[in-house]
């Protein structure tokens, strides 16, 4: 029972961070800069993780001559994280969790299917096709029932983060590939992480990689470090936690896994996930309407036909 306490509380804090980054993007200026700071302090939590559980070792040369795609996971990362932060001022705190979900099935399913990145190969079966039909047709109904309240773009916070003249459907579809890239890069730094010294050397190499990936950026941006504070706002202190909080969310799935299996890890994580963005939403002062929690039901419903029956 405890570690599926600890699943739940894992999933939580995922909505908790993409409204810290989000609040950075808006003292930083840029999303990408949020991403930077992000990705940083993730990557000195992982440091210092591996050097107190994996005493530092990263067997880096086992994977030197592997396929070249394994480096790719702190790329993909980059993009997805950078795209929550964009999307939740948009979208909300729910569909900013919930499309990434049906992504991360799908593209689940694929690369089990394939045996994509050296990943298991387990075809997929009647049973687990339901799920994720189950699971689609649970954020197909959340994401209506949200739609008309927030129209094809958060009109309160074009000042923010710019209009980008992409509709609510444009980004709605930006999300569910956020999801694939999730699942990739999953797929990705698990094969890593069996090439050199485990989950957690190989959630460090992803994030260095990240990390590297975003100063180029911020450097091509031409970027200056800042945090200013919005007019008439102080900058709160929680804003800066967000890479600490990706980084406890990886080590905890890692953590979770060899203890109570991968299905129920899902599971309970995203319990936790659905959880926090609902929490995250009524704090914000939005309201979350019935349809709303009936599409949370079926998609928690759905993933667990996919990934526990």
């Amino acid at each position: 029972m405890m570690w599926i306490v600890i699943g739940v509380l894992a999933g939580a804090v995922m909505p908790v961070q993409t409204v810290a980054n989000t609040r950075l993007s808006r003292s930083t200026g840029t999303p990408l800069s949020s991403s930077l700071i992000s990705f940083l302090v993730g990557t000195l939590t992982l440091a210092c993780a591996l050097m107190l559980l994996n005493h530092g070792e990263m067997g880096l040369a086992n994977a030197l001559g592997g396929p070249w795609w394994m480096w790719l996971g702190g790329l993909l990362g980059v993009v997805a994280l950078t795209g929550n932060i964009l999307m939740f001022p948009r979208l909300g705190a729910v569909q900013t969790v919930v499309l990434p979900i049906a992504g991360q099935i799908l593209m689940g399913l694929i690369i089990d299917h394939a045996g994509l990145f050296h990943s298991l190969q387990s075809p997929i079966t009647v049973s687990r096709a339901v799920g994720a039909a189950i699971v689609m047709a649970g954020v197909l109904l959340t994401v209506m029932s949200g739609a008309g309240r927030r129209g094809s773009v958060a009109s309160g916070d074009k000042g923010d983060t710019g209009d980008t003249r992409l509709s609510a459907w444009a980004w709605r579809g930006f999300g569910v590939l956020c999801g694939v890239l999730f699942a990739s890069q999953a797929a990705i730094n698990g094969h890593l992480g069996q090439v050199i010294a485990g989950p957690i050397a190989a959630a460090l190499v992803s994030f260095s990689v990240g990390l590297g990936a975003l100063i180029v950026l911020n450097v091509l941006q031409r970027w200056r470090p800042r945090a200013t504070a919005p007019e008439g706002e102080k900058n709160p202190w929680w804003m800066w936690i967000g890479g600490a909080l990706g980084a406890a969310y990886v080590l905890l799935n890692a953590l979770l896994v060899p203890q109570i299996g991968t299905g129920l890890t899902v599971v309970a994580v995203l319990s936790g996930l659905m959880a926090g963005s609902v929490v995250v939403e009524r704090v914000r002062g939005q309201e979350i309407s019935p349809r709303q929690l009936v599409g949370l039901v079926l998609i928690f419903a759905g993933v667990m036909v996919v990934d526990v029956l």
